[in-house]
């Protein structure tokens, strides 16, 4: 039954993520023992497993199932998984409210923005995606670094902040390799 919690282990619905999977709270993770444990999980809380049972216990099958799937793409996604470390940890990011940056990583930003839109073919925006590519590659390093050997979570939290500046323009290179692919 779901109400003790997942297999009786006594784990609660506001376990934290990393509590829920089992695995140490820190940034590196093996992503196949996460897909492993995750599936495992969902055996074990996913609502037709209790389709026999009580409404109550069918809800509570559903609170469980959300509650897995949840801090799995948490846990899975790398720029959340760093957030949702300097969260616990006591520095959340406030994306929406501290967009404080380095001023050389604005710099970039502005750079790239221009050179998206003085792009006029695929292969200039397929370039500077290999560079924001590079970019965001370093600053996910940086991540680890801050949050697992230096324990520099205000560090990792400015990081996340750009990586989450970095995933929006990704989206931007995107759509508009896709709006060139449309015109021809």
């Amino acid at each position: 039954m779901v109400s003790g919690g997942i297999g009786g282990v006594g784990l609660s619905l506001s376990s934290n993520d990393f509590e829920l999977f089992g695995i140490p709270q820190q940034y590196h993770l093996d992503s196949n023992a996460l897909d492993t444990t995750w599936k495992q999980l969902q055996k074990q809380v996913h609502p037709d497993q209790f389709s026999s049972q009580g409404a109550a216990d069918k809800r509570l099958a559903m609170q469980w199932s959300v509650r897995v799937n949840e801090a799995y793409q948490r846990l899975k996604h790398p720029v959340r998984r760093a957030a949702y470390l300097c969260e616990l940890r006591g520095v959340p990011v406030n994306a929406e409210n501290n967009t404080s940056m380095p001023s050389a990583f604005l710099v970039q930003q502005m750079q790239w923005r221009e050179e998206l839109e003085d792009s006029v073919n695929a292969n200039g925006i397929e370039l500077l995606q290999h560079q924001v590519q590079e970019e965001k590659k370093k600053l996910l390093q940086q991540c680890e670094q801050a949050l697992d050997q230096q324990g520099d979570t205000p560090l990792a939290s400015q990081s996340v902040r750009a990586l989450m500046f970095i995933e929006r323009f990704e989206q931007d290179l995107d759509t508009r390799l896709e709006r060139l692919d449309n015109l021809s």
